[in-house]
């Protein structure tokens, strides 16, 4: 895809995370939308995979580590084909194949199963290992939030990525600056990220995650490094492309109301008109 249809596809991801969040009265928006351009070029772009063949062996693997994004995933994951668009509207409710956070037994196109912070990072290093040692090609990308890099797992799992050179393994950091309670500096400052990454053994790209050349040549950059794994820090904002929710950690995990419904999709819309126009 050329940056033009990623910016569509991109607008139309964010809408289906406002109407799953809307619909299910709770979730996590803002974070999502940070992240959606990311997961943008992840599925449309960068990643082997097959919405026909969920399991096919030789996928590439992706691990939302931010497991509370999952509204951001799902709508990737519908507009990919992995399921179909309308089923976003059942977000949380019982019975739906999308529960609150990634489950890899019950949702397609899920290859696993987060929430606790810190531990997806976990799974991830060890799915690049284990990719290693079977002297297999698929590559494993894992999002994390900046505020997940307070949790102590993840720089365990960090350590352990460094040291056994997982070339085949891609850390994105969303870093929107936002957690639950306000500003990630505020809270317990990870900062500086990119300088204690490349201490871990980790070769560091800077990225805009919500440019599309910066993301390509990002991850273009990530395929050539070799003996080290890679880690993107992708500057965001949260709540990106919402008026209302942008920069604001309010909007953290808290769902829209009618009006407010009414106005981030109208918002879209009117961006998705533009971007047709164009």
């Amino acid at each position: 895809m050329n940056n033009h249809e990623l910016k569509k596809k991109a607008n139309e991801i964010r809408k289906g995370v406002i109407t799953a969040v809307y619909n299910a009265q709770s979730g996590h928006p803002g974070g999502s939308l940070s992240a959606t351009d990311i997961l943008t070029y992840l599925y449309f772009e960068e990643m082997n995979i097959d919405p026909a063949d969920p399991k096919k062996p030789d996928r590439d693997r992706f691990v939302l580590s931010k497991g509370h994004g999952a509204p951001g995933l799902y709508s990737a994951l519908a507009n990919r084909g992995y399921f179909p668009i309308k089923e976003l509207e059942t977000l949380r409710k019982l019975g739906s194949r999308l529960q609150g956070h990634p489950d890899m037994k019950g949702t397609p196109g899920v290859d696993m199963s987060t929430g606790s912070l810190g531990q997806g990072i976990s799974a991830a290093a060890g799915m690049a290992l284990s990719a290693k040692l079977s002297k297999e090609e698929y590559r494993i990308y894992a999002l994390l939030g900046d505020g997940e890099l307070q949790e102590g797992e993840v720089w365990e799992a960090f350590m352990f990525s460094g040291h056994h050179k997982l070339d085949n393994l891609v850390v994105i950091i969303d870093s929107n600056g936002l957690q639950i309670d306000g500003n990630v500096e505020d809270i317990c400052s990870p900062c500086p990220i990119d300088q204690k990454l490349k201490a871990f053994k980790f070769h560091v790209i800077l990225a805009d995650a919500h440019d599309f050349d910066s993301l390509r040549q990002a991850f273009e950059e990530a395929r050539m490094v070799k003996g080290m794994p890679t880690a993107i820090i992708a500057d965001s904002v949260k709540g990106k492309n919402v008026s209302f929710m942008e920069n604001k950690s309010s909007w953290h995990g808290k769902a829209p109301n009618e009006e407010e419904y009414r106005i981030a999709m109208e918002e879209l819309e009117r961006m998705g008109e533009e971007l047709c126009q164009k």
